[in-house]
């Protein structure tokens, strides 16, 4: 398989300024090309042992060490979770650890955490991942039951104001809140997007039981994530509860097929559209939903709304004063994370029941094909990422 071919092809027709982006982003690490290639990465995976005996489970598709963050849920509170769904599948459940256990193996590299250490994190997450497996019942992490760096997080954001988080994103002149477009975080729209966005939420509102509060404000188009750069995605500052300390900010962002699908051998449900996918198994594998999160149609495509998360809300390795103890406990906390939302959305459309996760939970024998698989895994991106790099330096790259 040629990686520069195959990359070249997934990301075709996307937003060209976007994408020379992500290519960027891509460029920097290979961590970074890790979070910019699922596709490639599920293209390389092989299908047989632990990757086709495993149980079938709801999975985000995408699951890597920074797609854990906070969020505000539709009922205001804060918590800490699994946060990216666009990939999101019915799959074993081997897929999503071992992609998980590479990215550790990924954000470890350059960071002073030697190849023993690294070992000790992946293992730390799947005996913590097993073991909540095996107890059999679904928790959940908010700022009273969390510890660590998770709790530090958490803590911060408790006493943040609405004001506060608007001014990192936003301008405020003659009273009125206008998006930040910064070339980083934001870049500006057309006025036929303009049109257009603001025409949809109009048509969105007219069934809220506050309608005013959807007004349009401002549109910008998004610059978030890496792996989806390039996706149509925007922006939406509105009315919120009045102007300019109480607007809110919406994420409205294209929903496109999952890069697992293709090679999957488990049959899916039938969803109306994209959309519906992504959110109907977020809504499975949360314990608490996102805030405002729906799925709708825009110019005849299925899209993703719901409140912007800040892509700062959550946990980098290699952070300030990180202890290695620190990294111990977060990483287990990912794991539990992970088995309480697979026990959540168990025995739906297909998925194991929580019977069938329970066993595997307490089953010893995959811990250690999946801790070998990763290390070929890892040693597969660092290749790929290689090769990436040879291109971009030699122009093929260029939007």
């Amino acid at each position: 398989m040629n990686a520069v071919a195959q990359i070249l092809r997934f990301n075709a027709g996307r937003d060209p300024e976007r994408l020379g982006m992500k290519y960027r982003a891509m460029r920097a690490s290979p961590f970074a090309f890790l979070r910019g290639t699922c596709h490639l990465f599920y293209d390389r995976l092989p299908l047989g042992g632990v990757f086709k005996s495993a149980p079938n489970v709801w999975t985000c598709g995408d699951l890597h060490f920074e797609n854990f963050g906070s969020y505000k849920g539709d009922n205001r509170l804060v918590y800490f979770d699994l946060n990216d769904f666009d990939e999101a599948a019915l799959a074993p459940a081997s897929w999503e650890l071992v992609r998980f256990l590479t990215s550790l193996r990924m954000a470890s590299d350059g960071r002073s955490i030697g190849e023993n250490k690294t070992q000790g994190l992946c293992q730390a997450f799947l005996d913590a991942y097993a073991a909540a497996l095996a107890l059999g019942k679904a928790y959940w992490l908010e700022r009273d039951t969390a510890q660590g760096l998770v709790r530090h997080l958490l803590d911060g954001l408790r006493h943040r104001e609405r004001a506060s988080f608007l001014g990192t994103r936003t301008v405020v002149k003659r009273k009125q809140r206008l998006l930040r477009v910064d070339g980083k975080k934001a870049l500006p729209v057309s006025e036929t997007q303009r049109t257009a966005i603001t025409r949809f939420m109009h048509g969105f509102a007219k069934d809220r039981a506050q309608p005013d509060f959807f007004t349009v404000l401002d549109v910008a188009r998004r610059v978030a994530g890496t792996g989806s750069l390039g996706v149509d995605r925007y922006a939406i500052l509105i009315q919120g509860k009045g102007s300019p300390d109480g607007n809110y900010l919406l994420d409205l962002k294209q929903a496109l097929p999952s890069s697992l699908v293709g090679r999957l051998k488990v049959k899916q449900p039938k969803w109306e559209n994209e959309a519906q996918r992504v959110v109907g198994v977020q809504r499975r594998m949360q314990a608490t939903s996102m805030a405002f999160l729906e799925p709708v149609v825009f110019a005849k495509q299925p899209f993703v709304l719901r409140a912007l998360q800040p892509s700062e809300d959550r946990v980098v390795m290699g952070g300030a004063h990180q202890t290695g103890a620190d990294l111990d406990q977060l990483v287990r906390t990912m794991g539990q994370l992970l088995a309480w939302a697979q026990l959540r959305s168990a025995g739906r459309d297909g998925s194991a029941i929580a019977d069938e996760l329970i066993d595997f939970g307490q089953r010893k024998k995959w811990k250690d094909a999946l801790l070998g698989a990763s290390q070929d895994c890892a040693a597969q991106v660092r290749q790929d990422a290689a090769s990436f790099n040879a291109a971009w330096d030699d122009g093929a790259f260029r939007v």
